[in-house]
């Protein structure tokens, strides 16, 4: 049933959000959902433990509020079960003109324009189940490595959702033990015979720490959402959690499409390699380093749980201390459309030292240090990337009229051009 874009045309007015929140937390975690929600375009509801009496007015730029139907009687049903009844209360509340329901956490963030972008490549008229599972090892084990996330967020195709609201008070019985609603649903999605399809842009972040590493060699797919963004240290260090939020959201806004889509490019003069992650980071290693091991993300985080062995459910690279392993890092700073005419308009996107490096020149080929370097800017196209079957892009380095900047130029590869 998967089937090309212009098959499905779907919109974002085809999607209806079902988010799980409780009343207790909602004011620690309306910026989440206030930084992608849009009010007359995005449809769906956040449905709550019980009325949000202090909470009142309800705001415009919240999504309508609902008290799910299980929340009647708190003490004898299960938090799990509640959560998972919300595919059932946003189901009974809209069902025409639905494609797809997505269920996701109240400090679920969501790429709209990306999700979509997904979704099109999928049949809605087929039982789909989509999203990824995590990116611990300990939390797939502890629910199921066939499972779908629900603070990553999942995307439930009409019929799917249909038939899972049939049979929902029959699976909540069934499962009810089981420790997790993400972990109910998937049970039941089971028993109707169907699997999560998984995609790689939904991140969990069953992480701690610095995620810099990760969001800095993301997977080449379109972001669709991050989860777990109180469990790690703010996106930009010079910002608290919202302000880091509302900061990539700016580069969101100018192209969603290239959002922490990575590029790779060499300086062949100075021998240095370049890694980037478009609308996040830029990073200088004084040496050649190979694209296979600049895609691997270097493990600035830490484990979901401190101990867990093996940790991740991908490759990782360590932080060595060798003076030609440890980059120079930038962030992103600014951004800004100019050109004239839809062909000819560019997108500038400024970079800035995170911190000083402090370390001797790479000694391997020749000690260029890059000390020097305050700012990076990088040029893009407007318009939207696109991965379905493409490479990544290359791009090239060029010098300014300025010493301390470096210019970074993004284009499409050549058709027998290696990167390096």
């Amino acid at each position: 049933m998967y089937q090309n874009p212009q098959t499905t045309s779907t919109n974002i007015s085809d999607i209806v959000f079902g988010i799980a929140s409780v009343v207790k937390t909602w004011n620690a975690k309306k910026h989440y959902i206030e930084s992608w929600w849009q009010p007359n375009v995005t449809r769906g509801y956040l449905f709550l433990d019980q009325a949000p009496i202090e909470h009142l007015p309800w705001p415009a730029t919240s999504p309508p509020v609902r008290v799910s139907s299980m929340s009647t009687d708190k003490k004898s049903v299960p938090y799990t079960l509640r959560i998972a009844q919300v595919i059932k209360d946003v189901f009974n509340a809209e069902n025409k003109g639905v494609k797809w329901y997505v269920m996701a956490d109240d400090d679920t963030v969501f790429f709209l324009e990306n999700l979509v972008e997904v979704l099109r490549k999928y049949d809605h008229n087929g039982y789909y189940y989509i999203g990824m599972n995590s990116e611990s090892i300990i939390s797939n084990s502890q629910f199921s490595y066939g499972m779908g996330f629900g603070g990553a967020g999942f995307a439930l195709s009409y019929p799917l959702a249909e038939i899972l609201v049939q049979n929902l008070d029959v699976c909540l019985i069934r499962y009810q033990k089981l420790h997790g609603s993400d972990h109910i649903l998937q049970s039941c999605m089971a028993d109707l015979g169907v699997s999560l399809t998984q995609e790689k842009g939904f991140h969990q972040i069953d992480l701690r720490g610095d995620i810099s590493g990760l969001l800095s060699a993301h997977p080449q797919t379109p972001l669709v959402s991050l989860h777990h963004l109180d469990t790690v240290h703010p996106l930009f260090p010079a910002m608290d959690r919202p302000q880091s939020l509302k900061h990539l959201m700016k580069a969101a806004k100018i192209e969603p499409s290239r959002l922490l889509q990575q590029a790779i490019c060499y300086d062949h003069l100075k021998k240095w390699s370049f890694s980037f992650s478009w609308g996040y980071s830029v990073q200088i290693y004084e040496k050649y380093i190979t694209p296979s091991l600049l895609q691997i993300p270097v493990q600035t985080f830490g484990e979901w749980r401190k101990g867990a062995r093996p940790s991740f459910m991908m490759n990782t690279r360590s932080l060595n201390k060798n003076d030609c392993e440890i980059p120079h890092y930038f962030l992103f700073d600014s951004v800004e459309e100019y050109g004239d005419g839809i062909r000819q308009r560019k997108v500038m996107m400024s970079y800035v030292r995170r911190f000083p490096r402090r370390l001797p020149p790479c000694s391997v080929n020749g000690s260029h240090s890059a000390d020097y370097i305050d700012k990076i800017i990088v040029i893009s196209p407007v318009k939207r990337l696109e991965m379905e079957g493409a490479r990544r892009e290359c791009c090239d380095i060029e010098q300014t009229d300025k010493v301390n900047v470096t210019m970074i130029k993004l284009r499409p590869c050549m058709q027998y051009e290696m990167i390096g």
